[in-house]
């Protein structure tokens, strides 16, 4: 929990020397892609309160959502706005379009990503063809989720795994992603910029 603690200090900290007017200047800090019949009562709804607990920003269309938005205008744009996306793969992840569309954009857009593989095994995803988009469509749904499938992440049991350790982790991934976005955005604009985060680092604890 101190380390928990610690690392949101530190993101503050960096995004204060990033913009120090702004107390938070991300609109969407994590996205959140998920199968909402397998995970919205479950994982993916603790991991939206969770990180609001945090004062991280996360998008759950679930929860994010109002009646009257448009729901790929929305989705697309907080996939822009987002730092981190996390994939909550589930045993039917793959048979919603929208689940894969949103993975899909999220690797175009080169965000970081925290694949969380819920009751399923990364062998056991695999785009199906049904053949009514074009094969230059499901091309780049494949090509995304064989990337998400080899990319290090998180595994969960809903049946026998410890959910509060869960939550730890899944936190901690966030938050330490989220750190080394911002540092990089920081150094892009000034080379001397670990010397700031380290000085207000210090005068915050």
């Amino acid at each position: 929990m101190q380390r928990l603690v610690a690392s949101c200090s530190k993101l503050a900290n960096t995004r204060y020397v990033r913009n120090p007017s702004l107390p938070n200047p991300n609109l969407c800090d994590v996205f959140i892609s998920h199968r909402k019949i397998d995970t919205k009562k479950t994982i993916s709804g603790l991991l939206h309160d969770h990180f609001t607990r945090l004062h991280l920003n996360s998008f759950l269309d679930s929860k994010s959502l109002k009646p009257g938005d448009r729901l790929l205008f929305e989705v697309n744009a907080a996939i822009r706005e987002c730092s981190v996306g996390i994939a909550v793969f589930s045993p039917r992840y793959c048979d919603s379009y929208f689940c894969l569309h949103e993975l899909m954009r999220l690797m175009e857009n080169k965000k970081r990503i925290i694949p969380i593989f819920c009751n399923v095994k990364p062998s056991e995803l695999c785009v199906k063809d049904d053949r009514t988009r074009p094969a230059a469509e499901i091309r780049r749904l494949q090509l995304a989720l064989e990337e998400a499938k080899y990319t290090v992440g998180l595994t969960f049991d809903t049946s026998n795994g410890d959910w509060s350790e869960f939550l730890t982790m899944a936190s901690d991934a966030v938050i330490d992603n989220l750190l080394d976005v911002e540092q990089g955005r920081l150094r892009s604009i000034n080379p001397h910029v670990q010397e700031h985060i380290c000085y207000y680092h210090q005068i915050s604890v």
